[in-house]
Order: C-alpha cells, then structure tokens, then sequence
C-alpha cells in the first residue's frame, strides 16, 4: 500500500525536487515553507523515520530524485557513501568483504561496507546502506581503483593487490586468514597479481607482522630471491616468532628468515 505524504512532506519533496536538490541541510527548509526550526526538524526526522528521505548525519539528509511507488525510499550505496565522504571532505576506498566480492574471492554479498578513510570511525547507516567506518592516517590511504556505477557515481575501493594485502593486514577484522593466503597464491599463479607489486604493496600500506606473514608465503611460493631480499630490507630486527595463521597453536616448521611458524 502506498504511503500517503502529509502537506508538509509534499511541500518539502516538492521544493527540492523543483530545485534539483539531494541533500538537505537543517535551516534550508524553514524560510521556504514558511515553518519554525521546531517543525522544520520534526518534519524531517519524520520523512526519515517513515523512509521518504535518509539521515546521512545531523543536520543532513539526502532526498530522492524521484518518491518511488509506495512512498519508502533508500539511497544506493554509492550515493549514501559519496555524500558521507564529500560531506567531511574525507578520502576513503572500500576494502574487506565488498572489496573481496568485487574481486571474486568471496561470493558472499556482505550486509555492511567497510570503509578506510581519514575522517569517520564507527558503525553507521544511511537509509539501507549499512557502513562500517574505519579511520585510518592518510599513509594508509592507496592503491585504489575507481568504479563508475548505474547512478552516475564513481566509487573508489581497495584495488585487487590491496585488498589481498588487506585480507592479511586486518585478518582480526575481516576473519581473511587463511583464506588470503590461498586468494594471493590463486591470483599469483593466474597472473592478475604481480610479485612486484605485491611486495611494494606490503611494504607501503602494512605493518612489520604483515611484511613477516607475506614474506613466508612468498618465500613457500618460491618468489625472487630479489622480492624476498625487498621485504626482508623493510624489517625491523626482532626476535619474536609469530605464526603464520594467527589464533591457532603455533607449532610447526620456522621459517627463520621472517620469524614465522607455519601453523598450517
């Protein structure tokens, strides 16, 4: 059953369709319907608790461009995300779960979208987009690839070596260990992901556990002496042994190069 809109609600959608508006920001509609600040934020949080319109933050909501049949709407992901990031004026690119459907390692369509970027941390959801925020130093921020989307927004994730050097990186977050082993080993053999890249990838976005845990794969998987001798340069000497799948018994053969016990 379609919901009816109340003349308030009417008016409102009409004003910022009329002006080709998406996004709506607290005091905007006041003077132009001719309300108080009162009801001005009880009409919206109304339109956004029935659905017609989506609280992207306090004080900002987005619209539709159209209220489809039966009056509910959400924004699709790359809206949502985009007006969330412009808003804060954040870089971002989406890695975990979504990054790995992308790429095919999992297919698994997640119900949240785990989001590097320099401004937000927290979980969040606009209208039905659900968003998992992970702040993170701008020297984290990289290796992205853009991709264009059927609302004429572009949305910028993890690229494919990224995210594997993800799924290794964060494992405690995205439970990826030791699925990425096998996804680097797969993505190696087949040619869509380069050694070298992989190795400057490591180096760049990750911390010494992660160089350590690659560095045995890669040492396994019979790399370069010259790849091996890269990622051996970026340690810092230490003593301690980690192993190589964590969160399982570290028993098994040490790989003394990286101070690694593959566990497996």
């Amino acid at each position: 059953m379609a919901r009816k809109l109340g003349q308030l609600e009417s008016a409102a959608l009409a004003y910022v369709q009329m002006r080709s508006l998406r996004t709506v920001r607290t005091g905007d509609l006041a003077v132009a319907l001719r309300i108080t600040a009162k009801q001005e934020r009880e009409l919206l949080s109304r339109m956004a608790r029935n659905g017609v319109i989506a609280n992207v933050r306090k004080g900002l909501y987005l619209f539709p461009a159209k209220l489809p049949l039966g009056g509910i709407w959400t924004p699709d992901e790359a809206t949502a995300i985009n007006t969330l990031m412009a808003d804060k004026q954040a870089r971002y690119q989406i890695t975990g779960p979504s990054a790995f459907n992308r790429y095919g390692y999992d297919e698994q369509i997640p119900a949240r979208i785990t989001i590097y970027n320099n401004a937000l941390s927290g979980e969040r959801a606009i209208g039905q987009v659900h968003l998992t925020l992970v702040k993170v130093g701008d020297d984290r921020l990289g290796d992205t690839e853009q991709a264009d989307t059927s609302s004429g927004e572009t949305l910028v994730y993890s690229s494919r070596v990224r995210a594997l050097v993800d799924a290794v990186y964060d494992w405690s977050r995205f439970d990826s260990l030791p699925a990425a082993y096998d996804w680097i080993r797969r993505d190696v053999d087949a040619g869509r992901a380069g050694l070298n890249d992989l190795a400057a990838t490591t180096i760049r976005y990750s911390n010494m556990g992660t160089i350590r845990r690659i560095g045995a794969l890669l040492e396994q998987m019979n790399a370069e002496e010259r790849i091996l001798k890269r990622l051996q340069r970026a340690l810092t000497p230490s003593s301690a042994k980690i192993p190589f799948v964590p969160e399982r018994p570290t028993r098994g053969t040490l790989l003394k190069r990286w101070g690694v016990v593959v566990n497996v």
